[in-house]
């Protein structure tokens, strides 16, 4: 119980919001680029300005990919405010937009989601579904094969058994990961073996972790304020008062300096329990006090509680039992007020998430409504089109009705002044009847020749024209096509360029080295074999002028085996060789290259011959997509994990049959290459579906580039 009073042990959780995923469609790259600011904006503390924009967001964007992530964040933003049921409600949210993502992405955002779930557990008391969420994050994470993720997720399983006081399970787990890459997760990880090794009374191992947590946290004061309070805890518990006064003095200055106020308060109120335990009970009063004031002052209630009862004991060992009794009172009293604060809490939670989900039906509202409004405008623009058309077709109509009576009119006014005409004629000209109706019908007939042969020239030449135009029509079309056909040449062409370029230079450099080896090196040999063939005769100044000569000759094989190393990876690393290639081809056409490589330094430190071998099948399985599978994105991710390395390729294009691929150039040279690293090549691909390569190496040979 005394030492549950006058020392606390700290131990910390972390949360590590910021991830990558890979690059998808233009409005994917563009919501990527927005909520990775916002993430910025996070990490640099900008927590309540995160918070309300990223509510903004969460109606402005349209993607999976954004709401996945901003929804996760929100989660993220509530379990560090301890608002559970919020935090696990914005977790289930991520959860709905995971369907249509990439299994990649898919696979990484379960896995922060479970990692999330897995704190909220842990901080409710729910110790058992806490494993289960971060047990499901391991299976995610060694499916992806990511080691971060990995580590994150064995982190908090380890804090788990050390919640529920499993100290040998929690160093298990914490040893099973304390050489991982993450600056941060390292520096917890020591922190916490620490707090474990103090729990189980090994002092020693205790501050020897504790003092590794010290070394690695050097920007964040409030982690070595922590770090200097269970210092001070495990001296006094070994009754080392003296050392760990100073500790806890040390603390207290870091904290005053930088406003840590709850540290500060806790520093004291240990001092006062370490006079407490030397029966000084004046100096105890008097840190009492101040810690007291101090916790007062900030509203630091949970603190006063302790205060209180720690009080209590002391009054109760001087035999003062009324002051006891009023320690007593006034704890049980502020016991009380917490309670009641703890179900306002509770109530404004519940009153926030009432409002959240109000403003939620409210935006599905206006979404309904601003969708029925565009149908309805649609409707509006169809019938004002259609009533036009109506409007358009009554005046033909019209038009054609006018010239129809027109007509009507001209014939009957026609028919009469023909009748006329005849009566006037049959009167006046009976004698010339038969003549003028022979003369009437030559000329009818001749109208009719002459209309005839008029007509003819005109329909030929009409019907030309319009197979001329034809003819021109399927022209311009088919040169289009041997247009793009010439354009996409080129591209290709300029793409496959730069790949040439490389393999292009590698040849020249062979053929300089054979130069050297048959000019130099051969002549030498062959000098010596001659010298050599007189042996029974030499004499000290031959054997001399041998030896020069073979010294000379061993110079020059190093000299040449030097050369064989490619200068590219001599003087870059083999990770930044490959993105350069990688965007030089995004920079030279329309393929979109990205890349995932870790982790980057033991890569970089991979074996010359693998890391040749490596960028060569890099470059084939690039080449092959630009001349064959009309892709617009690719994707390349290489990982090492326990001694294996990992190349997946990805492309978008128009895919093909693997059980009928006919294995070219291309394939045979990759297959050649992999079978010197004893590596092995898995294809999926479909027809429409881009395609998918996995190899794998095993054991691939490390060693230092300075080596």
């Amino acid at each position: 119980m005394l030492k549950f009073l006058f020392s606390i042990k700290l131990f910390l959780y972390i949360i590590i919001p910021g991830y990558t995923f890979a690059q998808g469609s233009q409005n994917d790259l563009s919501e990527k680029k927005i909520t990775e600011d916002v993430f910025t904006m996070y990490n640099n503390g900008k927590v309540e300005e995160v918070y309300k924009l990223a509510h903004q967001l969460e109606v402005k964007l349209k993607t999976d990919y954004g709401l996945c992530n901003i929804n996760l964040l929100l989660a993220n933003y509530f379990n560090n405010k301890s608002s559970i049921d919020s935090s696990l409600y914005y977790v289930h949210q991520s959860q709905k937009y995971h369907k249509s993502l990439t299994d990649s992405l898919r696979i990484r955002a379960r896995s922060r989601a479970f990692y999330i779930m897995g704190n909220c557990y842990d901080k409710m008391g729910l110790y058992e579904e806490s494993r289960k969420c971060y047990l499901k994050g391991i299976l995610e994470a060694e499916k992806f094969k990511n080691e971060e993720l990995y580590d994150l997720h064995t982190h908090g399983l380890a804090l788990n058994y050390l919640s529920i006081g499993e100290y040998a399970k929690a160093l298990e787990l914490f040893n099973k990961i304390i050489n991982t890459n993450t600056d941060l997760l390292k520096y917890n990880i020591n922190l916490n073996m620490g707090v474990a090794y103090s729990e189980l009374k090994n002092y020693d191992m205790s501050e020897k972790y504790f003092k590794k947590a010290l070394e690695l946290n050097k920007k964040n004061q409030k982690g070595t304020t922590v770090i200097y309070i269970n210092l001070a805890a495990n001296a006094d518990d070994q009754r080392k008062w003296e050392e760990a006064l100073m500790q806890y003095e040390k603390a207290i200055k870091i904290a005053e300096r930088n406003n840590y106020h709850a540290l500060a308060i806790i520093s004291r109120k240990n001092i006062a329990g370490i006079y407490f335990k030397q029966k000084k009970y004046k100096d105890a009063r008097l840190k009492y006090d101040f810690a007291l004031s101090e916790a007062k002052k900030r509203g630091l209630l949970k603190l006063q509680l302790i205060i209180y009862e720690e009080l209590k004991e002391m009054a109760i060992e001087q035999e003062d039992y009324k002051e006891a009794l009023d320690f007593s009172s006034k704890f049980f009293e502020l016991k009380d007020s917490i309670a009641t604060l703890q179900k306002n809490k509770e109530l404004n939670e519940l009153e926030v998430q009432y409002r959240t989900s109000e403003k939620e039906k409210e935006i599905k509202f206006l979404k309904i409504e601003n969708t029925n409004k565009q149908l309805e405008i649609r409707n509006q623009k169809e019938a004002i089109e259609n009533l036009k058309l109506k409007q358009e077709i009554e005046n033909i109509q019209n038009e054609i009705d006018r010239i129809d009576n027109t007509n009507k009119l001209l014939e009957a006014e026609n028919s009469k002044e023909r009748k006329n005409s005849e009566i006037a004629m049959l009167k006046k000209e009976q004698e010339l009847q038969e003549a003028r109706a022979e003369r009437q019908s030559s000329i009818n007939t001749i109208l009719i020749y002459s209309f005839l042969i008029l007509l003819i020239p005109i329909l030929s030449l009409m019907f030309l024209y319009y197979q001329k135009l034809q003819t021109q029509n399927e022209l311009n079309k088919t040169q289009k096509e041997i247009s793009n056909r010439k354009i996409d040449a080129i591209l290709k062409d300029q793409e496959l360029e730069v790949i040439k370029a490389a393999m292009d230079g590698q040849d020249k450099e062979r053929k300089r080295i054979a130069q050297e080896l048959h000019d130099s090196i051969g002549g030498n040999l062959a000098a010596i074999r001659l010298q050599l063939n007189t042996i029974s005769n030499l004499k000290n100044e031959q054997i001399d002028l041998i030896n020069k000569q073979l010294d000379e000759t061993y110079e020059q094989v190093r000299d040449l085996s030097h050369d064989l190393i490619p200068k590219k990876f001599s003087r870059n690393k083999f990770s930044e060789v490959v993105e350069e290639y990688l965007q030089n081809i995004r920079d030279a056409g329309s393929l979109n290259t990205t890349s995932s490589i870790y982790p980057r330094k033991k890569i970089d430190q991979l074996n010359e011959l693998v890391q040749t071998e490596l960028f060569k099948i890099i470059q084939e399985l690039v080449t092959n997509t630009i001349k064959h599978s009309k892709a617009r994105v690719a994707e390349l991710h290489l990982n090492l994990s326990n001694d294996r390395l990992n190349l997946l390729f990805e492309d978008n294009g128009i895919g093909f049959d693997p059980e009928n691929l006919k294995e070219g150039i291309g394939l045979d040279s990759i297959k050649c290459r992999l079978k010197k690293l004893n590596g092995v090549m898995a294809i999926d691909s479909k027809h429409e579906k881009g395609a998918l390569i996995n190899i794998e190496i095993p054991k691939p040979l490390i060693i230092s580039k300075n080596v």
